[in-house]
């Protein structure tokens, strides 16, 4: 019997039958362009959202949930008698869970039955730490678990991703700690790591070897034993399906995964986006646990 139900934002990008499948719960992140305000839910045509944002001398901009969002979320969960756990984008990189928070602080005596989780990812990270939030509650596992198991997947993860350009970070203000690179922009391909804010990871000369270097952090991420993986990409499909071909080579099994990113997270990074990473793999997966163990204490969960 299902204890647990998972939320999270938008920012995830799993695939919508993964979505559905795993019985997860979204809450909306906004964008707003040209004097309206759309919900990035109903923003289903990427080509068409990236073909104007390439020629926008404005580029969009974009807000989290509101706390009224996600209580109408959380009320009808709890009042069918489940638990929540709320995964949600990096609290580096949006407010999303600070909403997240309130709307649980609201709840008055039911708050503590719901926990808020900063993913201290997004994109393609969030979506592999959310699959393993979803693996547990699957099981029947209750809330402490579920916790538990997403805990472990993000301490597990690691995600990189290569850009055509910082440009489009430096308009919307989330270059960070890249922004010294700004000066030789034109003449590298940055590869940045995600972690719970993006920072400068690597700085290579063209594409290809772009893609070449994210092989080879994949092939790391399958020597650690982290071999539940993902690719990602925004209007860069050709390239995804190349990094796709030749991580298959290495782990010996197909993705968790493959998608494209949406347009908050897009409008902040914009076309040309090519992401991996990885975390363990069994963490992914549905087990029923004997009464009492933990997703983590499991006797023969294997480390990869």
């Amino acid at each position: 019997m299902e204890r647990v139900a998972v939320v999270s934002d938008t920012c995830h990008y799993l695939p919508r039958e993964l979505v559905k499948s795993n019985g997860i719960h979204e809450v909306s992140l906004y964008v707003h362009r040209e004097g309206r305000t759309e919900r990035e839910s109903d923003l289903r045509d990427y080509d068409a959202y990236y073909a104007e944002l390439g020629a926008a001398v404005n580029l969009p901009t974009t807000s989290q949930p509101s706390i009224g969002d996600f209580l109408s979320v959380y009320e009808p969960l709890l009042d069918d008698g489940l638990d929540v756990v709320s995964v949600h984008l990096s609290g580096a990189l949006s407010g999303t869970v600070r909403s997240a928070e309130q709307a649980r602080d609201q709840l008055g005596d039911r708050a503590g039955r719901v926990h808020v989780i900063d993913s201290e990812t997004g994109c393609g990270g969030q979506g592999l730490v959310l699959l393993g939030a979803a693996a547990a509650a699957g099981t029947g596992a209750g809330a402490e678990q579920v916790v538990a198991r997403t805990h472990e997947a993000r301490r597990r993860l690691k995600m990189w991703f290569a850009v055509d350009t910082l440009e489009y970070l430096r308009r919307g203000g989330r270059i960070g700690s890249a922004q010294a690179w700004l000066g030789t922009a034109l003449k590298i391909k940055p590869i940045l790591a995600l972690e719970s804010d993006i920072t400068p990871f690597e700085r290579v000369r063209t594409s290809r070897r772009a893609v070449d270097r994210l092989v080879e952090l994949m092939r790391s991420r399958h020597a650690e034993g982290c071999d539940g993986w993902a690719i990602q990409h925004i209007q860069a499909p050709e390239q995804a399906a190349v990094l796709v071909d030749r991580c298959r080579e290495i782990f010996g099994t197909e993705p968790v995964f493959v998608s494209e990113v949406g347009p908050v997270i897009g409008t902040h990074v914009g076309p040309g986006l090519l992401g991996a990473g990885a975390t363990g793999a069994a963490l992914l997966e549905p087990r029923r646990l004997p009464r009492g163990e933990t997703p983590l204490s499991a006797k023969g969960l294997r480390q990869n």
